[in-house]
């Protein structure tokens, strides 16, 4: 049986629907990171949250599948990939990876982005309480039904954000995408000296969510 890429994606994360089910053995899976961001970002353009995370999800061309403000949260998030990844800070930041490791270096850093922002963590509400909101909004079934996904677990999600902040949720996370590609040691080789990137990554990282903050609102208000 073929299983579907929301599927895919939840038990990469750990977080498959059934929250009393052993997670199974993971197929090959889309990159499960950046979470944070992207719903601070997709919160702040009253976007639907649920499109922050199906924009690893749902693929090809979005005309007429979704409701226009969920079409509009997935082409967001979509929007903020690319403006990441193309970012001169995400650049400059990769190019301080060993040169062997830096096409890995883009996965590491989509995880380092999420940990340096649950550590300084930029808005007025807690950790905690953000995660335990979005959780229940992901998981909207509606936006997961038009998708032909079923939703996470809302328990296994709120964790999953809140492990971003702990060196171990950092490790785990890694070690849940490595699972998934052909090469895992190479992901791994890259990430092997992810803590010295922190300090760096912590200072830049404010700047980045700036600009990232002012592609949103230009993208919501066009």
């Amino acid at each position: 049986m073929r299983c579907s890429k929301a599927r895919i994606w939840a038990v990469t994360n750990g977080i498959a629907a059934d929250c009393h089910q052993p997670t199974p053995r993971r197929p090959r899976c889309p990159r499960p990171v950046n979470y944070l961001a992207h719903l601070h970002l997709s919160e702040a353009a009253n976007l639907p949250l649920s499109g922050a995370v199906l924009g690893d999800i749902v693929r090809g061309r979005l005309e007429q599948r979704f409701p226009s403000p969920l079409e509009q949260s997935i082409r967001l998030h979509r929007r903020i990939d690319v403006l990441t990844d193309s970012h001169p800070l995400s650049r400059v930041a990769r190019e301080r990876f060993p040169p062997e490791t830096r096409r890995y270096a883009g996965i590491v850093l989509d995880v380092l982005y999420d940990h340096c922002m649950a550590l300084d963590w930029p808005r007025s509400d807690t950790l905690s309480d953000f995660a335990r909101r979005c959780a229940v909004a992901v998981a909207d079934p509606e936006a997961w039904r038009l998708a032909g996904a079923t939703p996470p677990c809302k328990i296994r999600f709120e964790r999953l954000l809140c492990s971003y902040r702990n060196e171990s949720g950092i490790d785990r996370t890694i070690s849940r995408i490595a699972s998934r590609l052909k090469q895992p040691q190479l992901l791994h080789d890259a990430a092997r000296s992810w803590r010295t990137h922190v300090p760096q990554l912590r200072a830049e990282f404010p700047l980045l969510l700036n600009d990232l903050e002012r592609a949103a609102y230009d993208f919501t208000s066009r």
